[in-house]
């Protein structure tokens, strides 16, 4: 059976629309029974219709027949317009040079690719910021003819709600994505077609503020972010008529406006929904609008207005509540038993007028009631009377009515109501959870309780703060910390498809970028966080998730796109350096106890960004930076050497970071690696296998120990239950992983998430092997543990699905793997004798797919093509 492409996409996406780039990038994976089944070429075809592309005439490209085993690959035939249609499909030949069927075809859409193309205006209720009722925005039209196809441009912020003859546009939440307003705004494109009719239609558009118009005071100054203006929209509608006929419906001083029932909306404060305010009917057709006032003409935001590629946010799960107390009259206390990002559903039969209130916190007191304090701080410091995590619903009195917020969301596990009539019922509660959704690309399960129960609660802490950007917490702060989003990045490309989200944050790193290639701790900003000092140890972030997306994508297109200004960055770290020592910024961040100099930390970065640069360009095809930044990283090495290392592997002052830094990012020689290694273990055992480091330490001490063969030791640490640790976490209640060991501050942090990267890789045992990126090559290599029985991995790369599963009964282990096509796996079996171990019925040397190279470290190796095997042993 020869190889079948499937799951095709553009840019990493499904049949997308609002494509951008002249040339999208195109990729596929391949089903097959056979193994051993590899990819020997390709060709793809591109049509402007599925009758060219079906009929041999590929209009827009004919790759022919390319010798290659690419999976990923640029499109480079003709030039492409805007809202142009372009239908692909693909063939490949396998190993013996067979040609297998054409796919079924893809489709992906041009967006608007000139500042000319778009046609209407930015229109508004009102000019000023002030706090205001969110505006509803409306118009009319007429569809004369059967439609083929209808697209809708909107650009609508801070955020919008498109609805179409009284219908949603679509499932979307908190629409279009963050970014720095007056840099880059996102428009999103809709797929119309079924939701319009012949005759009279209506286009109704309601905004929230969103992170354009924060009108909350906060530290982190949003308030006076220079971007800030009045919500404000521009819409463009493409009707392609069967006839031929085109016509465009954009946004202008036709549209009406008043303002709607959302009487209060904020990113931080929350929502406040007025149903005596509703407007029955203004979405729709036919609508009497002629109170209503003509839109006012606004200028635009500023800078480039782009098409959102990333996956928008989308409620994903609905959590029924756990228990509802009273633990005062009137107050009532929801547990929903899972700390996650989203708000409350409420259905409730009050009278006219009655107001409920929501509050959203992730602690009780120890008198059950809601507790905010360690959330609040930040809020409350700038403003006493600040309302922060609050929704309020007053009823119409129309008997039961349901809803829920809009425009905010909150970090939550529990829920205050004050004002419900009687007792809510669990069925009159509903917790939304929503994130950016991302495709689940991965997972990992052993015979471990307790790992089990940190792997679930690092998937929840890494969906909670997956909101467009990648955010610290959902509640207090909901700010793009950039350490925070590199230290979970490797574990968010493992378990899921958010390589897309990625490309979109890098895309913020760049509009914040200065000149000087000075880059601020988060990402946005309203200014915020330039001088503060957070250093290369979070801005980092932006070389270490571009080096990512190729290591696991194969994909060197943000790296080119970036090129420059990563490079700028690291000039930028030269002029801040000292003997090639850097000591700025922030370094390992919530420690349990020791500190670490912050010079140790922020010359790693320094070294690392630097060899990433070079490692780029080299990619790229830039000989001479390749050779300038080489020299410039080990410049860099020798100092960190020359001025950190002391006897007997002790790296600066001793701490567990320091050891493993140097370890980690190979700062050291080759005959310092066996000593460090063994005053890491040591550190360690003073301890008695606890942590003594903060979120860099963390992420250092489990990758150095796994890169040296001691997951035995990393083993050991994450599975402790007492302070300080994962396990005392999950011992103290944890349903997501928290801001500090003890407790303090946020309990819904990703930053201390890396171990769940550490689990896939060392006790899931999928390795990817960094010289063959994208995944062609996984190192597979079943940890031997005691404790440890059992473990099944699984990651679904850009080649397909790579799933390992060992079980271990004594001295003896079973293997199952799946490799798929055009990858291979090198299987690091737990016995030296390739005589003792069997794939099937027979030995595994001689087994189909399936080759011994040699003895590694006691372990018999075997190279294992596309296919699913079993294997054993002892």
């Amino acid at each position: 059976m020869t190889a079948i492409p499937i799951d095709l996409r553009c840019d990493h996406a499904v049949d997308p629309l609002g494509i951008e780039h002249p040339q999208p990038r195109l990729s596929w994976t391949l089903a097959s029974s056979e193994r051993g089944e590899r990819q020997s070429a390709w060709q793809v075809q591109v049509a402007s219709s599925v009758m060219l592309l079906g009929g041999e005439r590929a209009d827009l490209w004919d790759s022919g027949r390319v010798e290659a085993g690419d999976q990923l690959v640029v499109y480079a035939g003709t030039a492409l317009h805007s809202r142009q249609q372009a239908l692909w499909r693909v063939r490949a030949w396998d190993g013996q040079d067979q040609p297998g069927p054409w796919s079924p075809p893809a489709r992906w859409e041009m967006g608007l690719l000139a500042a000319a193309d778009w046609l209407g205006r930015w229109i508004a209720r009102r000019a000023d910021t002030a706090p205001a009722p969110a505006p509803l925005l409306r118009r009319g039209f007429t569809v004369d003819g059967a439609l083929v196809r209808a697209r809708a441009f909107v650009c609508g912020i801070g955020y919008h709600e498109l609805r179409i003859n009284g219908l949603p546009a679509a499932d979307r939440l908190l629409d279009p994505g963050y970014t720095r307003y007056d840099r880059r705004a996102l428009y999103v494109v809709h797929d119309v077609t079924a939701l319009l009719r012949p005759g009279e239609n209506a286009l109704g558009v309601m905004l929230g503020t969103g992170w354009y118009n924060v009108h909350t005071k906060a530290v982190w100054g949003f308030h006076e972010a220079p971007w800030r203006g009045a919500p404000r929209l521009l819409v463009q509608v493409h009707l392609a008529y069967a006839d031929g006929r085109a016509e465009v419906i954009i946004s202008d001083e036709q549209w009406r406006t008043t303002d709607g029932p959302v009487r209060y909306d904020s990113i931080y404060g929350g929502e406040t929904y007025d149903a005596r305010c509703e407007i029955p009917g203004w979405d729709e057709p036919g609508f009497d609008d002629s109170a209503w006032t003509p839109a006012l003409t606004l200028p635009p935001p500023g800078g480039l207005l782009s098409a959102q590629h990333a996956p928008p946010i989308r409620a994903t799960r609905h959590l029924e509540p756990r228990s509802i107390t009273q633990p005062q009259p009137g107050v009532h206390i929801v547990d929903f038993g899972q700390a996650f990002a989203g708000h409350a559903r409420i259905t409730v039969d009050a009278p006219a007028g009655a107001e409920i209130t929501i509050r959203y916190g992730e602690q009780l007191t120890p008198a059950g009631l809601l507790d905010t304090a360690a959330i609040d701080e930040h809020m409350t410091k700038t403003d006493p009377q600040l309302r922060f995590q609050t929704d309020r619903y007053i009823s119409a009195g129309r008997g039961r009515e349901s809803w829920e917020a809009r425009f905010t969301y909150h970090g939550l596990r529990w829920v205050e109501i004050r004002g419900w009539p009687g007792a809510p019922a669990p069925s009159d509660i509903t917790g939304i959870e929503h994130h950016t959704d991302v495709e689940p690309a991965g997972s990992f399960s052993c015979s471990n309780p307790l790992l089990d129960a940190i792997r679930t609660a690092t998937d929840w802490a890494y969906l909670s703060n997956l909101q467009s950007i990648p955010t610290d917490c959902p509640q207090r702060e909901k700010n793009g910390w950039t350490g925070d989003a590199h230290l979970a990045c490797d574990q968010g490309l493992f378990t899921y498809r958010s390589g897309l989200a990625y490309e979109k944050w890098l895309d913020d790193l760049w509009d914040e970028q200065r000149e000087s290639g000075e880059l601020p701790g988060i990402v946005p900003t309203g200014g915020w966080g330039y001088a503060w000092g957070n250093g290369p140890a979070w801005d980092s972030a932006y070389h270490l998730i571009a080096w990512q997306l190729y290591e696991h994508l194969g994909d060197t297109r943000p790296l080119a796109r970036h090129y420059d200004r990563l490079k700028r960055y690291v000039d930028y770290l030269g002029t801040r350096a000292v003997a090639d020592i850097v000591s700025i910024g922030l370094g390992d961040w919530c420690t349990a106890k020791t500190e670490t100099p912050v010079a140790v930390t922020s010359t790693a970065y320094y070294y690392i960004d630097t060899l990433i640069v070079a490692r780029a360009a080299r990619l790229l095809g830039k000989e001479e930076d390749a050779r300038i930044y080489a020299t410039h990283a080990e410049r860099i090495r020798q100092a960190f050497i020359a001025r950190f290392r002391k006897p007997d592997g002790i790296w600066a002052e001793g701490s567990q970071c320091a050891i493993a830094c140097a370890l980690h990012f190979g700062l050291l020689e080759p005959a310092d690696r066996a000593p460090t290694l063994s005053a890491l273990v040591a550190a360690l055992e003073r301890t008695d296998h606890h942590l003594d480091c903060g979120i860099l330490g963390t992420s250092y001490v489990l990758r150095a120990l796994h890169e040296c063969g001691r997951d035995d030791v990393a083993y050991r640490i994450a599975t402790q239950d007492t302070f300080p640790s994962w396990g005392h976490m999950i011992r103290q209640g944890a349903t997501t992983l928290w801001e500090a060991w003890n407790g303090s501050g946020s309990r819904n942090h990703i930053m201390f998430g890396d171990i769940l990267a550490w689990m896939l890789r060392a006790l899931g045992g999928i390795e990817p092997d960094s010289a063959h990126p994208g995944f062609a090559r996984v190192i597979v290599k079943p940890p031997l543990i005691d404790g440890l029985t059992h473990a099944t991995a699984r990651h679904d790369s850009i080649r397909g699905a790579f799933v390992v599963a060992w079980h271990r009964t004594g001295a003896s282990m079973r293997i199952a793997l799946t490799v798929p096509p055009n990858a291979e796996a090198l299987l690091h079996a737990p016995h030296a004798d390739p005589e003792q171990v069997r794939e099937g019925a027979g030995l595994a040397r001689s087994a189909a797919g399936v080759s011994f190279t040699g003895v590694v470290d006691g372990r018999a190796v075997f190279t294992v093509g596309a296919g699913t095997y079993a294997f054993a042993c002892g």
